[in-house]
């Protein structure tokens, strides 16, 4: 197998037209090679610039787990370091997570931030949707936002080999008009699902307007996840 690095976006564009498939950390597709025999050529954006970016406001997609640390939002940062053991944090890469994973740990976190990620395919780069990156699974470079009021994170105890635990991400963000709203992302089994709420009425009026979204439909122990972590983070903003 060729395994190509390149060190512009003009030549990785280059590699995928030339029929390279895409790679991480290989830490989801290793064992899959092994089985069903390796690519011809393979593209890491390890060598990228663009795709090793780390500030408040923006992750690269080459990015390993583990550097992903308190330069980023809360919420982000403890998702990245609840995934797998550490072997797998120093391989595993943004971009496998949020596009490979079947678990996608990082996804809550970006959706509570209101991320818009850049993408590339052989035409070139361009910004989308995180459901357009899930559903097509495109070549992450990288994940941008605007640094929210407060955020957080949970995640359930979970059993090794058993069924994925429940993930409950939150944020709070301001709106142009200075009226605030919290943001929260279930990750329920394999499914995800979000939802937003104004949180300048108070934490009961709050959460009475998030029980009146998708997240009502979630199991009883996921919205009492819900509505604690919801507090919990409203409580924080309203002790700055």
């Amino acid at each position: 197998m060729l395994l190509h690095l390149p060190t512009s976006l003009s030549e990785a564009q280059r590699c995928l037209a030339e029929g390279a498939v895409p790679v991480g950390g290989a830490t989801l597709v290793w064992g899959l090679w092994q089985r069903d025999g390796f690519p011809e050529q393979a593209m890491s954006l390890r060598a990228l610039s663009e795709a090793n970016l780390i500030d408040r406001q923006a992750l690269g997609g080459a990015v390993l787990l583990h550097q992903v640390d308190d330069r980023v939002p809360e919420v982000l940062h403890r998702a990245a370091s609840t995934v797998g053991t550490g072997a797998v944090r120093r391989t595993a890469t943004v971009g496998g997570n949020i596009v490979g994973s079947t678990l996608r740990c990082l996804l809550p976190a970006a959706l509570v931030l209101d991320a818009r990620a850049t993408v590339l395919d052989s035409e070139g780069a361009y910004e989308t949707d995180l459901g357009e990156v899930v559903a097509k699974r495109h070549v992450l470079l990288g994940l941008r936002w605007r640094d929210p009021l407060t955020s957080g994170y949970y995640k359930a105890p979970g059993e090794v080999g058993g069924p994925p635990p429940l993930v409950v991400a939150t944020a709070v963000h301001a709106g142009n008009d200075g009226r605030r709203r919290l943001s929260v992302a279930v990750r329920d089994g394999y499914e995800v699902t979000s939802a937003t709420a104004d949180c300048h009425t108070g934490p009961e009026l709050t959460l009475g307007a998030l029980d009146r979204t998708v997240l009502a439909s979630l199991p009883g122990p996921a919205r009492e996840a819900v509505r604690r972590e919801a507090t919990r983070v409203l409580d924080r903003l309203a002790d700055r």
